[in-house]
């Protein structure tokens, strides 16, 4: 058996003896039980219980199931009718809600754990459960969670449990999982005082000082890479009339993710409301549509980087993973159908040299026409057919992921995955082919035979969502980012009060260079502030004192390293900061001679 079939079917198997155990340990009279599926690192099931499930429950809970497994009890299968599941389930308000939704002549399933407990299942599982006595397992948690993810149903305890083949891969597993905990963005981000939550604008990020400077420099770096390539910025109203969005599309498909503003009568569906905009694009294709082109001006590239909003349910907020507010680098490129390889070609380039300035490398998956698909089927042919084009030369044939069907109902796209320090991938870039809104929008251009055709147009993002973006670095580097993208990259610490306008000398230079800098000329001990800079993770921490001052060199302390360099010339530091601000190099320098 393959491995991911092996894994599938012991975490499910588990799953059952899971509920076994909450049964026997609650009372079977007790419990209602849900479902138990098998997940990536184990598995989970879902309960009503007469009271909460705390921590102390987790040791009695995998002793437990560890007692079933040792009576290696035979598992048995068995078809039902729809009728005698009802009769068999009686009293399992959620096993009788499934049965129920199924065809009446549905035949079913179920598998017997011994001769006490059974579930309704489809399998496949273990023949007995002695071939579960080398797994490993862990109880990990315990969540609320509501029936079919429907929060006005009932909720439900959610136990989550570990499973791995042995010992040795649940404590690999658990080595990673303390690693990851460690590098929670919300936990760093609070440490380094980035950003903060307020329950009056949930899912809303405040910037604060350290945090928008790094939000700042990642802001540049986009910039600086899309003036190189022709693109031309632009901003747009945040707040946009209802009939935007009923030309778009998105007022019949996205409205319930906008947050919509009521018209001047307040009435439902008012001529007169007005949405907060959850994506650039049609704004993008008024200031398209505001002029006439010629084919001689395609491509056009407008990069747009406006806040956008997005109404979550509440349980779906996550840090900055999933926020309401939010800013993306954003692009609408117009082009011919005949430039979109080479135009996608750039946009590549351009992603990869941002990835690649991360230490970040990445996969690509290509998503093809779906059922729902919107347009000319040859159209879409033809784009398919010049994205496999791109892909096979850059990545080589097979060296990409393929989603059948999985494109956007207006075109193909190309999604990338990139990969973080702990191999977590993330989908952050894509570059998605359109031929719908341009139609909807009547946007032409001339050709060379003076006939008015549309453009296609490339929607394409590489960080994504910035918010999104920074809490995977965040947890990429550990809050340890490189030089040219940390909050504050040179920490100054004057020795004595006597220090300070040489500390101050420094402080100028510097910020003359562009290098973010902060400095303390409290009267306080030197350890305190070197201390708090530390903390802080800043690359650079500088003390200066009567040597320093009399020699025009300063003393470093370099994040990471536990010896300090002494007696560096002041030009020769400031040269070393430049260096590295200017190449954005991943490392930081260690010695003036580098």
């Amino acid at each position: 058996m393959e491995r991911e079939a092996f894994l599938e079917v012991y975490r499910h198997s588990l799953a059952h003896i899971l509920a076994k155990a909450v049964i026997e340990i609650f009372g079977k009279d007790q419990v209602q039980y849900a479902i138990g599926p098998q997940i990536a690192d184990g598995l989970y099931y879902d309960f009503v219980l007469p009271r909460a499930v705390t921590t102390e429950d987790f040791p009695v809970i995998e002793a437990k199931m560890k007692e079933i497994l040792k009576r290696k009890e035979a598992w048995r299968r068995e078809e039902i009718s729809r009728a005698d599941a009802l009769a068999m389930f009686k009293g399992q308000k959620f096993k009788t809600e499934v049965i129920e939704d199924l065809p009446e002549d549905e035949k079913l399933t179920i598998y017997y754990t011994g001769d006490d407990y059974v579930d309704l299942c489809r399998g496949p599982h273990v023949d007995n459960s002695s071939e579960l006595l080398s797994t490993a397992f862990k109880v990990k948690s315990v969540s609320s969670a509501y029936w079919r993810g429907d929060e006005k149903r009932d909720s439900l305890q959610r136990i989550y449990v570990y499973a791995f083949p042995d010992q040795q891969q649940l404590k690999a597993h658990l080595a990673w999982v303390k690693e990851a905990q460690e590098r929670d963005h919300k936990k760093i981000g609070t440490q380094l005082d980035l950003f903060m939550f307020s329950e009056t604008a949930p899912g809303m990020p405040y910037w604060l000082p350290r945090g928008a400077k790094m939000y700042q420099a990642l802001l540049a770096f986009s910039r600086e890479l899309q003036a190189r390539e022709g693109y031309q910025e632009i901003s747009a109203p945040v707040i946009n009339s209802k009939k935007l969005w009923l030309i778009s599309g998105h007022w019949a498909h996205y409205q319930h993710n906008m947050f919509v503003v009521p018209g001047t009568d307040w009435t439902p569906n008012a001529e007169d409301m007005m949405g907060a905009k959850p994506m650039n694009c049609p704004n993008a294709m008024m200031t398209y549509k505001r002029t006439s082109h010629s084919y001689k001006e395609l491509p056009i590239r407008y990069s747009e980087y406006d806040v956008l909003h997005r109404k979550e349910k509440s349980g779906q907020m996550n840090g900055l993973f999933r926020v309401q507010e939010f800013r993306q680098d954003d692009d609408h490129t117009f082009v011919m159908e005949n430039q979109i390889e080479e135009e996608i070609e750039r946009i590549l380039a351009i992603a990869d040299k941002i990835y690649s300035t991360f230490g970040l490398t990445y996969r690509a998956e290509f998503s093809t026409r779906p059922e729902d698909f919107m347009g000319d089927i040859e159209v879409w042919n033809r784009a398919e057919a010049a994205l496999k084009r791109i892909l096979d030369k850059r990545y080589g044939e097979g060296n990409y992921e393929i989603n059948e069907g999985d494109g956007a109902f207006y075109g193909p796209k190309i999604d990338l995955q990139i990969k973080d320090a702990l191999g977590r991938e993330w989908q952050c870039g894509t570059v998605q082919l359109d031929f719908q809104l341009p139609h909807n929008f009547g946007l032409t251009y001339q050709d060379s035979n003076g006939q008015l055709q549309e453009p296609v147009v490339l929607h394409r993002a590489i960080y994504g969502s910035f918010e999104r973006f920074i809490g995977i670095i965040i947890e990429h580097f550990k809050g340890a980012f490189p030089f040219w993208l940390n909050p504050y990259q040179v920490a100054i610490v004057p020795i004595r009060t006597e220090h300070n306008e040489y500390a101050k000398r420094i402080y100028e230079k510097l910020q003359d260079l562009g290098i973010r800098t902060e400095v303390d000329y409290a009267d306080k001990n030197m350890n305190e502030k070197i201390k708090f800079y530390k903390t802080m993770k800043d690359p650079y921490i500088v003390v200066v004192g009567d040597k320093e001052m009399a020699e025009n060199t300063v003393s470093i302390t370099v994040r990471g390293q536990k010896q300090q360099l002494h007696d560096v010339p002041l030009d020769t530091f400031l040269a070393m900061c430049d260096t590295m601000n200017r190449t954005r190099c991943m490392e930081l320098m260690t010695s003036p001679e580098a």
